[in-house]
């Protein structure tokens, strides 16, 4: 059994009104009694429960976060990036995984509301906006993380998709790319629809002919990449494009194993390949990957701060917070 208040009260041979005082306003203690307490405390290993102590005067200690894929190393970025400045402020992040999934996006965002968190951080997978109208109406504070708030309704944080996506098709046409696949999916997640439209933008307006291609795949995975990069080589070699732009990195890099293995191709000879995040492993991968960069953890230092603040001025206006993308060129792209 962890130790009590009232287990100090009684070592000390004080109240337990006593030893709330002594924890919470020792100034209105005599030094008898802070001393007594204070003795009793370390006698026992008494540990206070800070946390519950503020949920029951109506402030939890916690920012729940739900990301859509907690495999991928940008979102682990981005959450280091919120507890780093949580920990400023004396708060803890409850984390959860929905792996692409909407069951357990829901089940961890039926928790955290029941859990009563200070705010909530979510890079959403699916539809979210019923249930985060209900996190509204119990009083908690929601920010979108990686996601532009369409609709104004909900605070967010993220990088312009759609401007990196062009970013990424430009630099290939200016490398002379002519027969570019955008290789991404599942097109229900927002972020890979944008960065399409970013592409096919690009394209467009070359002032060259460019033929872009979709190359759809179920999941942003090194696994996925890998088997969209095997498709590509059953085609004969004179339909195979000459760029990649994968809408992440994990993509990026499956497709970089399929193609170099066994010395196959040669890339970028052959096929230039660009990703999308600049996670670690782009810059060390066997052909150091070209990607366009995304502040990672800029982004959820910024979201935990916005949600916070939104927490204490429920009134606030909801903003929407947008960085700039970098496009970061390698060996991928330029040999």
């Amino acid at each position: 059994m962890p130790v009590s208040i009232r287990d100090v009260a009684q070592r000390a041979g004080v109240s337990v009104g006593t030893v709330s005082n002594v924890l919470n306003r020792p100034d209105e203690v005599s030094a008898d009694s802070v001393h007594r307490v204070s003795q009793a405390i370390e006698e026992l290993g008494y540990v206070r429960n800070d946390a519950a102590r503020k949920l029951r005067a109506g402030v939890s200690t916690t920012v729940g976060f739900v990301v859509l894929d907690g495999q991928n190393p940008f979102y682990t970025d981005v959450v280091r990036g919120a507890e780093d400045e949580a920990t400023s402020h004396g708060i803890a992040i409850l984390y959860g995984n929905t792996d692409e999934d909407p069951s357990r996006e829901k089940v961890y965002l039926d928790l955290f509301r029941e859990q009563q968190v200070r705010g909530l951080l979510i890079a959403p997978y699916g539809d979210v906006v019923t249930q985060l109208r209900r996190f509204r109406s119990s009083g908690i504070a929601t920010v979108l993380v990686d996601r532009f708030s369409g609709d104004g309704n909900f605070s967010s944080v993220s990088v312009d998709s759609v401007a990196g996506g062009r970013l990424a098709v430009e630099h290939l046409i200016d490398a002379g790319r002519r027969r570019i696949a955008f290789v991404g999916g599942p097109f229900g997640i927002r972020q890979v629809n944008d960065r399409l439209a970013g592409a096919r933008a690009a394209a467009e307006n070359a002032g060259v002919h460019v033929d872009l291609e979709v190359i759809a795949t179920t999941a942003m995975t090194v696994d996925e990449g890998v088997a969209a990069g095997a498709r590509i080589l059953t085609r004969p070699r004179r339909e195979w494009p000459d760029a990649l732009f994968a809408s992440n990195d994990l993509l990026a890099l499956g497709l970089l194993q399929s193609l170099v293995a066994g010395g196959r191709l040669l890339v970028p000879e052959e096929i230039a390949l660009i990703g999308f995040d600049d996670i670690p492993f782009a810059a060390a991968a066997a052909v150091p990957l070209s990607s366009i960069r995304q502040p990672s953890r800029m982004i959820g230092r910024t979201a935990l701060r916005i949600v916070l603040e939104e927490a204490d001025d429920p009134a606030s206006i909801p903003r929407q917070t947008v960085f700039p993308p970098e496009l970061v060129i390698r060996r991928s792209t330029t040999g």
